[in-house]
């Protein structure tokens, strides 16, 4: 979330509260701080679901399926064993649950050049073939970003985004306020942690964003299964009322189940104002994290959060400190105590108004409350998911050599949690959502037991004192 946005309060944000490691939420300082012309036009292939990309036309297969039982439906309130009490534990190879959630990138923007899901489709010299076309009609072809600085300032929300989406031909990228920028993209040479980590543990390439919105409204997604009409990223929503069947904490605080959101400038729990402050406690300082993995006191479900004014991998922030922030917690959920029993999540809130080729699926409409649309605004309901970001499931249970091709949300973080502790569903969403089980193997020997060693993140720079790394590059990449 970028809050520079909101102002230069960024000292008044968290108040000390004398725990060493812990913070208390200020409000003033949150408020303060916080078709076929269609597909000649954005050329692309929609369809590919169990093959890598191509090459003039050619495919890969390198995806290893497995049987996936029917999706589990559940009404608001259901729980997932009916026949069960709430508080059950399901999966008690499980125990603890980590969340790694950056900012405002496709999968396409960083993965389609990755050689393994449905990235880009490759020329016979290996150059994507991808394109959109601008306002004057002509072409713009996908192209590498120089160095880890963006090359403008993409947009992604909902006018944008529907924009972008144009019906489902996937071609306004460019024709959006994105404009050219939004073809470009990144590869291992500039994220060589991340093409390791998705190259070694499941990739989803078939996990969306929530809703066709920015940062805000898909955080509420992870944490509640609705945005409560909020489609935007601004600091109004705080007054709104909370979502009626509570938030996935709250869930978890009625069965006195341990939760943590370890952060570096502001919690995702901080968009529930009233209930983060009333849970300073369980806002730890995103340093804390490091030292409570390496003592193997992990809380059931935590979510860990680097400075979003530099590391969040936000525009125009260098990407590569952010890298460094999901290297070094995946590697000290690795090294810890608690590896044997932890499934970690990495993914995105939202594309970032990046280029992505696949059109999002419709999903089910949360609740009762629609979109906040206002004059001017494309019309619409939360009745399809937003675009695809990365996703990669890092646990000892990992499918090897797995690829996803299951449809995710950030709602499938809910399904997970409440599959293990028989919770009920908050919303229809989350109770439409698959519960990332399918990238797991918890009947047998855990094929990542031993850690794997993978490749370092590109940026080695020092560390500042809430453990974000110096900058590789500060002006923007040229366009090309």
């Amino acid at each position: 979330m970028d809050v520079r946005r909101y102002g230069p309060a960024v000292s008044e944000v968290m108040a000390d509260s004398g725990d060493e490691g812990r913070r208390g939420l200020s409000r003033r300082g949150f408020l303060a701080a916080s078709a076929a012309a269609a597909l000649a036009a954005c050329s692309s292939s929609t369809n590919s679901t169990t093959s890598t990309r191509g090459v003039s036309g050619s495919t890969t297969p390198q995806v290893t399926t497995t049987s996936v039982p029917p999706r589990r439906r559940r009404a608001p309130g259901e729980r997932w064993d009916p026949s069960k009490p709430e508080g059950t534990d399901l999966l008690p190879q499980i125990e603890h649950i980590v969340v790694v959630m950056q900012e405002n990138h496709s999968f396409d923007n960083y993965f389609g050049m990755l050689g393994r899901g449905d990235g880009f489709t490759l020329d016979s010299a290996g150059r994507p073939t991808n394109t959109c076309n601008g306002a004057d009609g002509g072409p713009v072809r996908a192209f590498h970003i120089s160095n880890t600085c963006p090359t403008n300032n993409p947009s992604q929300n909902w006018n944008s985004t529907h924009t972008q989406w144009n019906h489902g031909a996937m071609d306004g990228f460019v024709r959006s306020p994105s404009g050219p920028g939004a073809m470009g993209y990144w590869d291992g040479t500039n994220l060589p942690f991340y093409y390791s980590l998705a190259e070694t543990f499941p990739l989803c390439d078939r996990w969306f964003a929530s809703c066709m919105a920015q940062t805000y409204p898909n955080r509420q997604f992870l944490l509640a299964g609705t945005a409560r009409g909020n489609l935007r990223t601004t600091l109004d929503i705080l007054s709104d009322p909370p979502p009626p069947n509570g938030t996935i904490m709250q869930a978890l605080d009625r069965h006195s189940i341990s939760w943590l959101d370890y952060h570096a400038f502001l919690p995702t729990v901080g968009l529930w104002l009233d209930y983060a402050q009333a849970n300073g406690a369980k806002l730890p300082t995103a340093n804390r994290f490091f030292v409570d993995a390496a003592a193997g006191k992990l809380p059931a479900f935590c979510i860990v959060e680097p400075n979003s004014e530099l590391a969040s991998e936000e525009n125009p922030q260098d990407i590569s400190r952010g890298e460094a922030f999901s290297a070094r917690v995946v590697n000290a959920v690795m090294q810890s105590p608690n590896w044997s029993r932890t499934v970690l999540i990495w993914c995105y809130d939202e594309h970032g108004g990046y280029y992505d080729h696949v059109a999002p699926p419709a999903a089910p409409i949360p609740d009762s409350v629609p979109p906040n649309v206002r004059p001017g605004d494309p019309s619409g309901a939360y009745d399809r998911l937003g675009f695809r970001v990365p996703a990669v499931i890092v646990s000892p249970f990992a499918r090897k050599n797995y690829v996803s091709q299951v449809v995710h949300d950030h709602t499938s973080v809910l399904a997970l949690l409440e599959h293990k502790f028989n919770l009920p569903a908050l919303t229809h969403r989350d109770g439409w959502a698959d519960d990332l089980t399918d990238s797991l193997d918890l009947s047998g020997t855990p094929a990542f037991l031993t850690p794997p060693t993978l490749s370092p993140a590109l940026n080695t720079t020092p560390l500042a004192a809430d453990g974000t790394p110096g900058a590789l590059c500060t002006d923007l990449s040229p366009m090309p």
